[in-house]
């Protein structure tokens, strides 16, 4: 018995040691793979300032000497050519990955680097180059809240998502919101903010659509050109996320989109190419997924032929965070940095070069780029920042943004409400406000106004029957009502539990209320996709507390409003005959309640236009056959097994489709192009927002020369109240002998706001040449003769006014250049 005993007791003493070394071992192997690795590379960072020949400068290398690079009179290619053969070839490859995630976690030394900042550009400290620091993201900075060592939160500001801002049509309140990021991470001491996302909504379930504009390209690259321009305003970078077609987020690091070339470039390209043309973005980053077998991140055609080839784009292209598999194929493909960097990688790269697979050129014109955006920085500069934004002026564009961006689907006479009214506030989320969405796209803000707080702010009284009875939900439930902060923000979704009525509870807040007001919330966010059920549909819940809100306040001859505080689409047909207005919110970032409360007082009238369509059905998209049924968030677990153990691809018999590929079987028929093709009832169209006024178009006019159609009309506010109109510019060819979308959307403009009677003389631009199709059998853009139809509207489907225009092409646009000939133009109005 006592041998069995001790047999036991050394057995599990060998299992318990072989745990601890297991153990040891792993953190010894992540700490030196993915957090410490940079060895001797530490960042110089004081430099002795000397004086030749009435110029001051930094002697950055310590030789007593201005070296090119160190002289600032001289041009950007000049000092990029003299670093180039100063550096080594040890320290070139160094360039080309970051440090790791150290910083991202909040491990740095108290005082030094950026805690949160989710990656660098690693610093050459023999040549004085310093550490350039990149963050999240899309909605406003992300970084560590808190710092060891400080008496202080280092709040961030939650912008409205981008669908939001695409909602408003405007690209100068964009680009306000822009500069309002860009100043933001200046003060901050952040070089690089990761965004804005460019990707098309191609199904609403994605899970990361409120990080994107749209399902069309225009408006998609028109809002992100905007938000780029007004960062880039401060001397901030941005990477536009995530080239190209990352379209699910359902096995992203391995799915295949499998697409044809004309989709490509008519849909998922032609956003991002938009931004290039419009804004010059200081980076782009690569998307995880493949495309036709290959990982964007390593396939030349992508980043060197279609990017740079034929658009011109002139910056760095940085991976999305551990994405590609093969480092060298990477470099060569024209992906210059990896980011966040890991050892691995580095040691590749270095084997690379010496056996040859990575050439010296290569890296020369990687490193080349990525030493433009150091010398554009301000950390070269030496600019110092304050880590004090004017936060509160940033707050105030974000509830100026919010509102402008939110769309009135429904109003049959219940809005704007009269003041002073006391407002019943159904649902959890009408207490307790979404700001945004989750993963990279979340923000550490100093908070987020409810609507229960805007409406008391706007002169509303606030029911207290039902306010108590949220109360005790919350007390009943306190522990689902913590939200989590900085890091834990990332991978826990807040998401407190909905309240239930009963009739009897319902009835006595109808009676003591003058008007409900029910919030419908969503939130999702990276590493899952959205599902249907309690998601896209609502709950049986929530349906029962429209059911139960609509009899007690109709029957007590008062009005029902629901709000829609969401990040993508959801199902509304089914119910949006119960209540008396719906408007939808979005995610209006920390000043959303105020937002809201602005539009329902009549304070602000609202101007807001879809930038997606929402559908009756979810299998009425052409998409739908070919998308995930999954879920599911981002986990932390899940994200180091997959840095430590990358998912392996299955063997071609093995694949499942929507996992390990993607068919985009639908092609250009994505969204609107979609339904209106096919004749399909939506419940709400793209392009579709109602407003307080009315507003009439007249006196559509076109001019034309070789290159530009030019539009020009007036609007005029025929209704009782100020307000603001979004003006839709589509073009159509009706005898096409190809196979085409119904419309397209050209160009867009919103009028100022407008006093009753008032009217407004718009313009609208658009090159002749985006009237060309992609002929996959030329293999280029091709202009199909014709009589195109130019259709003004306040949507996709309420067209107002149209006119004829037949281009004839050139030899040059013949040839794929792009030129155009004479016009002619007939003009039909209605």
């Amino acid at each position: 018995m006592k041998k069995t005993v001790k047999k036991s007791l050394n057995a599990l003493g060998l299992i318990l040691l072989l745990i601890i070394t297991a153990g040891l071992f792993t953190g010894w192997y992540f700490n030196r793979t993915f957090l410490d690795f940079e060895g001797d590379y530490a960042e110089q960072l004081d430099f002795e300032t000397l004086k030749i020949s009435g110029y001051s400068f930094l002697d950055r290398n310590g030789n007593g000497e201005l070296d090119p690079y160190e002289d600032n009179r001289l041009s950007v290619e000049k000092r990029v050519a003299n670093l180039l053969e100063l550096m080594s070839v040890e320290e070139k490859i160094h360039l080309l990955k970051g440090s790791g995630i150290a910083s991202a976690m909040g491990r740095t030394e108290p005082g030094t680097g950026i805690p949160g900042a989710v990656g660098t550009i690693v610093p050459t400290p023999r040549l004085g180059l310093p550490t350039i620091y990149l963050s999240d993201g899309p909605a406003g900075l992300r970084i560590q809240p808190t710092r060891e060592g400080e008496d202080r939160t280092y709040y961030c500001t939650a912008f409205p998502i981008a669908t939001l801002l695409a909602s408003t049509w405007n690209e100068d309140l964009a680009m306000d919101v822009g500069s309002a990021m860009g100043n933001e991470a200046k003060e901050y001491g952040i070089d690089v903010i990761l965004g804005p996302g460019a990707n098309i909504q191609r199904h609403p379930r994605n899970g990361r659509n409120f990080e994107y504009y749209s399902e069309d390209p225009l408006l998609s690259g028109y809002m992100g050109a905007a938000i780029v321009n007004g960062i880039q305003s401060h001397g901030v970078g941005t990477s536009v996320k995530h080239y190209v077609a990352n379209n699910q987020e359902t096995e992203r690091s391995l799915n295949d989109v499998r697409v044809s070339e004309r989709a490509m470039r008519e849909i998922y390209l032609k956003g991002f190419e938009h931004i290039v043309h419009r804004s010059q973005p200081w980076t782009i980053m690569s998307s995880y997924n493949k495309v036709n077998g290959t990982y964007v991140s390593e396939s030349p055609y992508l980043l060197t032929d279609v990017l740079r080839g034929d658009w011109g784009f002139e910056g760095l292209v940085m991976t999305d965070w551990y994405g590609g598999r093969n480092a060298v194929d990477q470099i060569m493909a024209g992906n210059d940095l990896l980011e966040p960097g890991t050892r691995k990688q580095w040691n590749a790269l270095t084997e690379g070069y010496e056996d040859g697979k990575l050439s010296m050129e290569a890296i020369d014109t990687s490193v080349g780029r990525i030493l433009k955006l150091i010398l554009a920085s301000h950390k070269m500069k030496q600019t110092p920042f304050s880590n004090d934004p004017n936060l509160e002026a940033h707050a105030a564009i974000t509830r100026q943004s919010a509102t402008e961006g939110m769309v009135l689907l429904k109003n049959e006479q219940t809005l704007p409400l009269a003041q002073g009214l006391n407002v019943a506030l159904l649902a959890t989320t009408s207490y307790d406000f979404i700001a945004g969405g989750t993963g990279s796209g979340d923000v550490n803000e100093a908070y987020t106004v409810s609507l229960e707080e805007g409406l008391t702010g706007a002169g509303f009284t606030i029911n207290e029957t039902a306010k108590k009875i949220f109360d005790q939900h919350k007390t009943d439930n306190a522990e689902f009502f913590v939200k989590p902060e900085g890091m834990d923000a990332l991978f826990n979704p807040y998401l407190p539990p909905q309240l239930s009525y009963s009739d009897d509870q319902m009835s006595q807040i109808a009676s003591s209320a003058d008007v409900g007001v029910l919030t419908i919330g969503r939130n999702a966010g990276e590493g899952g996709d959205r599902v249907m059920d309690a998601d896209f549909l609502l709950t049986d819940q929530e349906l029962t507390m429209i059911t139960q809100a609509k009899s007690a306040f109709h029957d007590q001859g008062k009005k029902l409003v629901i709000v829609l505080n969401i990040g993508g689409v959801i199902e509304t047909a089914s119910w949006k005959d119960h209540p008396d207005a719906i408007l939808l919110a979005w995610q209006g970032g920390q000043e959303g309640g105020n937002s809201v409360a602005d539009i329902l007082s009549g304070q602000v009238n609202p101007s807001g236009k879809l930038p997606v369509t929402f559908p009756i059905a979810i299998d009425d998209h052409a998409s739908d056959s070919n998308f995930p049924v999954g879920g599911g968030h981002l986990v932390m677990t899940d994200l180091i097994k997959g840095m430590m153990f990358p998912p392996q691809e299955r063997p071609d018999d093995e694949k499942q489709a929507n996992m390990d590929y993607t068919v985009y079987e639908e092609g250009i028929y994505v969204g609107y192009r979609h339904f209106d093709k096919r004749g399909i009832v939506v419940s709400y169209p793209f392009g579709y927002g109602l407003s307080y006024s009315e507003f009439d178009y007249s006196d559509l006019m076109v001019d034309q020369n070789e290159e530009t159609a030019t539009i020009r009309l007036m609007v005029t506010n025929i209704g009782q109240v100020a307000g603001k109109e979004v003006v839709q510019l589509y073009s159509s060819l009706p005898l096409t002998k190809i196979d085409r979308p119904e419309r397209e959307l050209r160009s867009f403009s919103k009028t100022k706001i407008l006093q009753p009677g008032e009217s407004q003389e718009i313009s609208l631009q658009f090159p002749i040449s985006e009237l060309r199709y992609w002929d996959e059998d030329q293999e280029g853009w091709k202009l199909e003769d014709g009589a195109y139809s130019l259709e003004v509207g306040a949507s996709s489907r309420e067209i107002k006014l149209q006119q004829q225009l037949i281009p004839r092409a050139t030899k040059n646009e013949e040839d794929g250049i792009g030129g155009i000939g004479s016009i002619r133009s007939s003009v039909m109005q209605r």
